[in-house]
């Protein structure tokens, strides 16, 4: 199916009554959010639950209160396929449209819209995904990937792997496993497993998952079989997860040991392995379940008109499609207090992002008390955060939270990033410099 057909198809089906085209004038009394999703291809098992959870949010604000500070929000769907050209496509489409931000909801993609955002003036948001460096605000003034990046993430696994072995010095001579998916996502958080795999005197076996390999990783695990790591973590996405799950529990890996990042931790990750799911981990940064009252005025004001099915609302993924919209909805709230203005603009809302102040007194305000660690630590040169994250273990039916938050080792990850940062400007000749002014929280 061409991409025009597949833009077409999920912008009528997704808008769910708000407008399926934005035209300039309209965008005068509304305010334009496109949000870029795959509701086909391989990783559609896993971007249907998160679409679900962006879209439901911002529409449940509509029907509730009307939109943000009394304007609406026109919210429209663009169909990727998880696929970087389609999602460049997608960019272009809806730029002339004034988005006031960008959702990639890919690595792939975001890398590629990195250089557009400063041209264009509109942010992009790779929320706890994409380009790790991007969180220098000095360097990517227009480009922000709270609450924690990859390598927040792998700090985080690393910290409860030592905690389980008894300490940091006990991983010496052991091997750890990392199974991830062969491309930029997978690949991003290497260079920090070599650095720990040093620091710390154990030995690193990568097992890399090619996209035509997600569904058949007989070799990998075959290998992992072979070498008998102490611990496998996995970087894994769509149809890898679930296949990863189930060969685990089909050669009798520890599943206590084998631990994924917080986008390996769907229902539909571990729920198809049956009882050998049973025991695996990943983590995560938001609630899951219903048991929040936002998640109520869905159901009360949403549920029904939009594509979810009632059995997957307020699974985890689709949480995670909420706590990507809170998001986008506190920046606008911020763009608005800062400016005055009603209908913001791109660069309103990239100064609303730099000011992100959720604390527990606004998760509670939101009708989401405790849904997410404060998110209290973006500024203008952090562009991140850095936040915490919690292990999760799956009992055969359900997530369960079994860690208290876990703050990431940001001693250890932010000179990386900084460097990384560095090395990204000097290789991309004539990149700007920051000329944005910072406002205060």
């Amino acid at each position: 199916m061409r991409l025009k057909a597949l833009m077409v198809g999920a912008v009528l089906a997704a808008t769910a009554g708000a407008p399926a085209f934005v035209t300039a004038a309209s965008a005068q009394d509304s305010i334009y959010v496109p949000l870029f999703s795959y509701r086909t291809g391989p990783f559609a098992g896993s971007g249907i639950p998160i679409a679900n959870g962006m879209h439901d949010y911002l529409d449940m604000l509509n029907a509730r209160d009307g939109g943000i500070g009394g304007v609406k929000l026109a919210i429209e769907e663009c169909e990727t396929g998880y696929d970087t050209k389609k999602g460049v496509e997608c960019y272009e489409s809806t730029k002339a449209k004034s988005p006031v931000i960008t959702n990639p909801y890919s690595t792939g993609i975001t890398l590629q819209l990195i250089p557009k955002a400063a041209v264009d003036k509109i942010p992009v948001l790779s929320m706890a995904y994409g380009l790790s460096a991007s969180a220098v605000g000095e360097s990517f003034p227009w480009v922000f990937n709270p609450p924690a990046t990859y390598w927040d993430g792998l700090s985080i696994i690393m910290k409860h792997i030592a905690q389980k072995e008894g300490g940091f010095d006990k991983l010496k001579g052991k091997t750890i496993g990392f199974i991830f998916f062969d491309g930029g996502y997978g690949r991003e958080p290497i260079p920090l497993l070599e650095q720990f795999a040093k620091k710390y005197g154990f030995e690193t076996k990568l097992y890399p998952v090619p996209a035509a390999e997600m569904q058949n990783q007989s070799a990998q695990w075959l290998n992992v079989r072979r070498d008998k790591p102490a611990w496998m973590i996995m970087w894994g996405w769509g149809a890898m997860n679930p296949t990863a799950v189930r060969e685990a529990a089909r050669t009798n890996y520890p599943m206590d040991k084998f631990i994924g990042i917080w986008w390996s931790g769907g229902e539909d990750d571990a729920r198809p392995a049956g009882e050998g799911g049973k025991g695996y981990l990943t983590l995560n940064f938001h609630g899951v379940g219903s048991n929040y009252p936002a998640l109520k005025d869905i159901e009360k004001h949403v549920l029904g008109k939009s594509q979810t099915q009632k059995d997957k609302f307020a699974e985890n993924l689709y949480n995670r499609g909420v706590y990507n919209s809170v998001l986008i909805a506190e920046a606008i709230t911020n763009a608005q207090k800062i400016t005055g203005k009603k209908a913001v603009t791109g660069a309103d809302v990239r100064r609303g992002l730099e000011t992100l102040n959720i604390t527990e007194a606004r998760w509670k305000e939101l009708g989401l008390p405790g849904f997410g660690a404060p998110v209290t630590n973006v500024t203008c040169a952090d562009h991140n955060g850095h936040h915490a994250a919690y292990v999760q273990q799956w009992d055969g039916q359900k997530w369960v939270k079994i860690t208290d938050w876990i703050t990431p080792m940001k001693e250890e990850v932010r000179p990386l990033l900084e460097a990384a940062a560095k090395d990204y400007v000097e290789k991309n000749t004539g990149w700007p410099k920051r000329t944005e002014p910072c406002d205060k929280k």
